[in-house]
Protein backbone atom coordinates (compact mmCIF):
# COMPACT_ATOMS: atom_id res chain seq x y z
CA UNK A 1 0.00 0.00 0.00
CA UNK A 2 1.27 3.44 -0.92
CA UNK A 3 2.02 5.94 1.78
CA UNK A 4 0.21 9.27 1.90
CA UNK A 5 3.29 11.13 0.64
CA UNK A 6 3.78 8.66 -2.23
CA UNK A 7 0.18 9.21 -3.29
CA UNK A 8 0.15 13.02 -3.19
CA UNK A 9 3.52 13.26 -4.93
CA UNK A 10 2.34 11.15 -7.88
CA UNK A 11 1.25 12.51 -11.24
CA UNK A 12 -2.34 11.34 -10.72
CA UNK A 13 -4.67 13.81 -8.94
CA UNK A 14 -5.41 12.89 -5.33
CA UNK A 15 -8.44 14.32 -3.56
CA UNK A 16 -8.00 14.17 0.20
CA UNK A 17 -11.02 14.48 2.47
CA UNK A 18 -9.97 15.59 5.95
CA UNK A 19 -12.95 14.57 8.10
CA UNK A 20 -14.07 13.63 11.61
CA UNK A 21 -16.47 10.87 12.61
CA UNK A 22 -18.50 13.26 14.78
CA UNK A 23 -18.91 15.86 11.99
CA UNK A 24 -22.40 16.18 10.45
CA UNK A 25 -21.28 17.87 7.19
CA UNK A 26 -18.60 15.16 6.81
CA UNK A 27 -21.37 12.55 6.82
CA UNK A 28 -23.09 14.56 4.07
CA UNK A 29 -19.86 14.74 2.04
CA UNK A 30 -19.11 10.98 2.21
CA UNK A 31 -21.73 9.75 -0.31
CA UNK A 32 -20.86 12.68 -2.59
CA UNK A 33 -17.25 11.46 -2.67
CA UNK A 34 -18.44 7.92 -3.42
CA UNK A 35 -20.34 9.34 -6.39
CA UNK A 36 -17.29 11.30 -7.57
CA UNK A 37 -15.16 8.14 -7.36
CA UNK A 38 -17.62 6.32 -9.62
CA UNK A 39 -17.56 9.22 -12.09
CA UNK A 40 -13.77 9.65 -12.34
CA UNK A 41 -12.74 6.01 -11.89
CA UNK A 42 -8.97 5.59 -12.14
CA UNK A 43 -8.41 9.20 -13.26
CA UNK A 44 -7.91 10.18 -9.61
CA UNK A 45 -7.43 8.74 -6.15
CA UNK A 46 -9.79 9.78 -3.36
CA UNK A 47 -8.69 9.20 0.22
CA UNK A 48 -10.15 10.08 3.59
CA UNK A 49 -8.07 11.19 6.56
CA UNK A 50 -9.63 11.24 10.03
CA UNK A 51 -8.26 14.39 11.69
CA UNK A 52 -8.70 12.88 15.15
CA UNK A 53 -6.54 9.86 14.25
CA UNK A 54 -4.05 11.85 12.15
CA UNK A 55 -3.64 15.24 13.84
CA UNK A 56 -0.14 15.68 12.38
CA UNK A 57 -1.49 15.50 8.81
CA UNK A 58 -4.26 17.97 9.67
CA UNK A 59 -1.73 20.34 11.24
CA UNK A 60 0.68 20.06 8.32
CA UNK A 61 -2.00 21.24 5.88
CA UNK A 62 -3.56 23.77 8.30
CA UNK A 63 -6.91 22.02 8.36
CA UNK A 64 -8.95 24.16 10.75
CA UNK A 65 -12.43 22.85 9.98
CA UNK A 66 -13.95 19.65 8.67
CA UNK A 67 -14.66 18.60 6.09
CA UNK A 68 -11.72 20.13 4.24
CA UNK A 69 -11.02 18.84 0.74
CA UNK A 70 -7.56 19.27 -0.78
CA UNK A 71 -6.64 18.28 -4.34
CA UNK A 72 -2.97 17.35 -4.81
CA UNK A 73 -0.99 16.64 -7.95
CA UNK A 74 2.79 16.16 -8.12
CA UNK A 75 3.00 17.08 -4.44
CA UNK A 76 1.39 20.48 -4.95
CA UNK A 77 -1.94 21.70 -3.66
CA UNK A 78 -4.04 22.51 -6.72
CA UNK A 79 -7.24 23.38 -4.84
CA UNK A 80 -8.68 23.36 -1.33
CA UNK A 81 -12.08 24.06 0.14
CA UNK A 82 -13.74 23.64 3.51
CA UNK A 83 -17.34 22.55 3.79
CA UNK A 84 -19.53 20.27 1.70
CA UNK A 85 -18.82 20.48 -2.02
CA UNK A 86 -21.04 19.13 -4.86
CA UNK A 87 -20.05 16.08 -6.92
CA UNK A 88 -20.22 17.79 -10.32
CA UNK A 89 -17.83 20.56 -9.18
CA UNK A 90 -15.41 18.04 -7.68
CA UNK A 91 -15.49 15.99 -10.88
CA UNK A 92 -14.75 19.13 -12.93
CA UNK A 93 -11.81 20.08 -10.67
CA UNK A 94 -10.33 16.59 -10.89
CA UNK A 95 -10.64 16.51 -14.67
CA UNK A 96 -9.12 20.00 -15.04
CA UNK A 97 -6.14 18.93 -12.95
CA UNK A 98 -5.76 15.49 -14.55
Amino acid sequence: MSTFLDLINGDKPVLVDFFATWCGPCKTQAPILDDVKKRVGDAATIIKIDVDKNPQAAARYQVRGVPTLILFKNGQIKWRQSGVFPANELERLIRENG
